[in-house]
Order: structure tokens, then sequence, then C-alpha cells
């Protein structure tokens, strides 16, 4: 079977693996790829969407894989080329899409067909904004549009909130566009993820990230600083729940909507005293929550994501493993607000019994160095969290380079 990822981070070498390992003969490209991916995944050129397209016909690609999110809603979408092509494509249509690109159109999607979540006012101005705050702290303010990850901030006070409402208008930081304010939830987060297929659905494993810099909780956000994924996250009860009230009125509403969708969905939750509440969508894996959750999927993931993309969801294809994934991420020194290429990266071949991808490295002169933010996630598993959590960090410490920015409670906080 030939399949493309598309991407070029953690998520894309961590779906490569998986799909590698699917135990049938593949073989794999990726657009655009990294130097660590192109030990597994041959990757492919192209000036734009239609010309990637084009190239897949070309080589008659089986199948597409959508990692990274803007290639979904970049000119007429690839879901959309893809389709008009012939080309299954394991990714939803533009149209689809934009219930991660606009937090608008994805707010009102929850509020039409009555999905827990916060209250939310669209806004196209910093007053506009000042106004619809009214002084109530601590808020959430997202940007309306893709944001790698770092669009939302939780703002205690007036000072941090008019510090995002300048990077966001003023100075324009993502590009043009609206800004919701949203009533602050409280309660621990959880990640769902599904595969969707038209009317049919599969929860995979659920897994909880860590969003800011520093340990508990502090400094900024970033794009994830690691993540924990275990079946036992969520008790079957509170999952049941998910499913009912979030999930399965997700699925429906986009059959409602007519807004066809073949791909990963993911659920952002927070697990409120009220009961489970849908913070946001995106419309394909998380990251690094991905790296953390691929470990656990047995099975033929090439076959099940090439039927999902043709119609059918063949839950018999896979199967999870019922322990424990921590995921470590090592990040660039500056990070976030900028990052550190060129530090030579020592020790990765000292791991034993981990996983490591590759997010932001490149290779200079036969040596790995830093090319980005958050530049390589460990992973490790185990029955219990506790003793997958001393793997992933202690197979993480064994991994040096200048500047290096790694949390030590990834797994341990919040439990």
């Amino acid at each position: 079977m030939k399949i493309l990822v598309v991407g070029k981070g953690g998520r894309e070498h961590a779906l490569l693996r998986a799909l590698l390992e699917s135990g049938q003969e593949v073989e794999l490209y990726c657009h655009p790829g990294s130097d660590a991916i192109a030990e597994i995944a041959e990757p492919v050129e192209a000036g734009g969407v239609a010309e990637l397209v084009g190239w897949m016909l070309g080589k008659k690609i089986d199948l597409c894989v959508a990692g990274e999110e803007s290639y979904l809603v970049k000119d007429e979408g690839l879901a959309n080329l893809c389709a008009d092509a012939g080309i299954p494509c394991w990714g939803p249509r533009k149209e689809s899409a934009m219930l991660e690109a606009s937090k608008a159109f994805a707010k009102l999607f929850m509020q039409r067909h009555e999905i827990p979540t916060g209250k939310a006012w669209v806004c196209e101005s910093i007053e506009e904004a000042q106004d619809a705050i009214g002084g109530r702290f601590p808020t959430v303010l997202k940007f309306d549009g893709l944001a790698a990850g770092k669009g939302v901030a939780v703002c205690g006070d007036e000072h941090a909130a008019n510090e995002f409402l300048t990077e966001v208008f003023s100075r324009k930081r993502f590009g043009g566009g609206k800004l919701l304010v949203e009533q602050y939830l409280e309660g621990p987060e959880v990640s769902i993820f599904a595969a969707v297929s038209g009317e049919n659905y599969e929860i995979f494993t659920p897994a909880r990230d860590y969003k800011r810099i520093g340990e508990g909780d502090q400094g900024p956000n970033t794009g994830g600083m690691g993540a924990v994924a275990s079946r036992q996250l969520v008790t079957a009860e509170e999952l049941a729940r998910i499913d009912s009230e979030i999930v399965k009125p997700t699925v429906d509403g986009l059959i409602k909507d007519g807004l066809e969708y073949r791909g990963f969905l993911y659920f952002g939750l927070m697990m409120t005293a009220d009961g489970p509440k849908i913070i946001e969508y995106n419309c394909r894996f998380g990251d690094p929550e991905c790296q953390a959750v691929m470990p656990l999927v047995q099975g033929d993931l090439a076959q099940y994501c090439l039927e999902g993309a043709q119609g059918h969801l063949n839950s018999e294809l896979l199967t999870f493993d019922n322990g424990w994934s921590v995921c470590v991420v090592l990040a660039s020194a500056g990070y976030p607000e900028s990052s550190s290429n060129g530090d030579v990266i020592s020790g990765l071949d000292e791991l034993e019994g981990a996983r490591v991808y590759h997010a932001g490295t490149k290779k200079e002169a036969g040596q790995w160095v830093t090319n980005g933010g958050r530049v390589l996630a460990v992973v490790a598993g185990a029955e219990s969290r506790e003793v997958a959590v001393e793997k992933a960090h202690a197979e993480a410490a064994k991994v040096t380079f200048d500047g290096s920015q790694r949390r030590a409670d990834i797994g341990i906080l919040h439990f």
C-alpha cells in the first residue's frame, strides 16, 4: 500500500511509525517531512496542495493521511482535492475542518447541536473584547483561527488580558481575525480522539496534555510539553457520558449540517463539576498526544485508515493496550517565544525501552541538532502510570543539548 502522510513534526513521525508497524507491506511518503522522517518515508516536494495531489495521482498513492491541520483548509483543501482526484484521504473536507479553523464556527456548531460548552462572545476589537470580559477573571481568550496551538490565553487579571488582546489586534501575531472571549471552566482536562467515518465513529485511548512551559502549569502556553495516555484516564462511566453527551451529538450534528467527515477528530474537554464540557475541536490527532497514544494502538492502522477514508470503519482491525504511555517533550532554548537552532543533541543512542519522535531536528555532518521549538518527544509505557512516568523521565534525562527545557512533572501533576 502506498501512503502519503502530510506534515513534518513529531505527530507525523509517530503516525508514520505506526503505519510502518501495521503488519502489511507499506510504501511510505511524506510532505514536507523532515530528516528524521526521511529515514522511514520518502520526502515529497510540492509547491502547493494542488501540485501535491497531482504528484499523488502520478505515483498512484492508495491513501493520503492528513497530519498537519493547515493543509485541510489551505487553498481548495487537501481532502477536497483528493476527493476530486479519486484518492482516499483520511482527513476531513475543508468545510468540515472549519471546526478547528474557526473557533466561532465551532462554538456556533456546539450551541446549535446543544453540546455542553462554556459561554462565549465573538469580538472584532480590543474594546469589544474588554466589554465582553466585563472584569470577570480568570477568562479565556481565543484567536479565531489556526495558531499552531498558541492562540489561546487563560488570563488571570486585566493586565494579562490586555497583553494578549494587544498581541491579537494591534500586533496581529496570528494574522487578521476575530477573537472569542470564553467562560472559564474548571476541572481536569481530557483529550478524546475519535476516528470518524460518516455516521460511524470509534473512540481511541484518552490522553491529557500539558500546555504551559513551566512545571506546575506555570508560564505561557506552548504547543504541548508532554502528555499521558491510558484507557484508565477516565472511568467507564465518564467515558460513556462523554460519548453520549459530546461525541455522538457532534457526529450527528455533522450529518445534520451536511458536513462530510472522514478522519481523526479531537475533543478537548474539561471535566467540570457539572459534567464534561467541550473546550475545542481539532480536526486531526493532537500533538504531543499522538506520540503518547500511538504506542498503545495495535493492529493494522494502514488498512483501518484506508477503509475509513473509503467510508467504512472496521473496528476489528485495531486493539488498544490498557496500560499507560507517558510522553516527555524536550524543547529548545527560548521556546515558546523563540527557538534555538543548531544545538548538538547528545544521548539518543543511550535510550533503552523508549520511543523517540523527532519534532524539530535536522542532521548536520552526521549529528542530530535542534531545528525548532519542540525538539524531541521521549515516550515510555508500562502497565502502571507510576512505572511509565519513571521510565519516560529517566530516558528523557539521557538526552541533552544546550538550553534544553523539560518539565519534570509530566504524568505526575493532575494525578
